[in-house]
């Protein structure tokens, strides 16, 4: 049985994308900030898809020693990773700074990812699958070294360039990890799911039952969220192409302006630095 792992599997967009796989009869790790509130939805989604093969691991992404042991745990059990789906992520209102001297953003959305796929990697081989949920924001995004590694972005703290900031880095991190494995056969595609009506966007502001009425009608569920990543993961043709960002499940063609980005380089070997020690 062929097994999946899948960050954030007890989200909103993290539940339909367990659920698919799950229906396809994949083996799943799911990896998950809350092992308590998880294991209510493993049960959930063994009762809807009637497969028993979906395991609970506990994993703090704001934490790279976390990340680290989790790795090591599926490291040692030595089984073949078919598929690996980067899906959890937050939007902090406010700076807080983790143990790794991290912006909080930065490491669950694009430095934690960075190291668990590149622990995960020798794990992998042809065929094997990596796909990583980006936003549309990713456009917006800009890096300013260090500033982006230990506050976000230059000056004072907001959310919303912040966590721009960590999709571009991911999408760029997709881009430069799908050129390196390429020769191996490992396809490395970014999902892009739109605006999606998950816990992720509520602000926290006394605007936000506002937002709710207004807005939450007219974006997407968690399920059509999820789909463009489902396909990534489970469709025959989307297997056979790399480093692509995708949305609605079509590849959507990226300007050189990020295809050849002026610090794509200078972020891998920035990030190397700071997981070197877990590598």
């Amino acid at each position: 049985m062929k097994l999946a792992i899948i960050t954030g599997a007890d989200g909103g967009m993290g539940t339909e994308i367990t659920r698919a796989v799950a229906k396809a009869g994949y083996k799943i790790i799911m990896a998950c900030y809350r092992p308590e509130k998880a294991e209510k939805v493993r049960e959930m989604l063994v009762r809807d898809t009637g497969n028993p093969h979906l395991e609970v691991l506990g994993v703090d992404l704001s934490s790279l020693a976390s990340v680290a042991a989790f790795a090591e745990t599926v490291l040692k059990r030595g089984d073949a990773v078919s598929l690996l789906m980067n899906n959890a992520g937050t939007m902090e209102t406010c700076r807080r700074i983790t143990e790794d001297g991290l912006e909080r953003t930065v490491s669950v959305n694009y430095v934690a990812p960075y190291l668990l796929t590149r622990k995960l990697l020798p794990l992998m081989g042809e065929g094997s699958r990596i796909v990583n949920m980006v936003s549309c924001t990713y456009a917006v995004g800009c890096l300013d070294f260090p500033d982006f590694f230990l506050q976000g972005r230059k000056g004072g703290f907001w959310r919303i360039p912040v966590y721009s900031n960590t999709k571009l880095a991911l999408t760029l991190f997709t881009l430069n990890l799908a050129a390196r494995l390429k020769e191996k056969g490992i396809v490395v595609n970014a999902a892009d799911p739109g605006i999606v009506s998950t816990n992720i966007i509520t602000m926290h502001m006394w605007f936000d039952p506002l937002t709710d009425i207004l807005f939450r009608p007219f974006i997407r569920t968690p399920s059509k969220g999820a789909a463009t990543a489902v396909h990534l993961l489970l469709d025959e043709d989307a297997g056979k192409r790399t480093g692509t960002l995708n949305v609605s499940c079509r590849p959507k063609p990226l300007s050189g302006k990020f295809t050849d980005h002026v610090q794509m380089q200078e972020l891998w070997d920035s990030t190397e630095r700071i997981v070197e020690k877990w590598l």
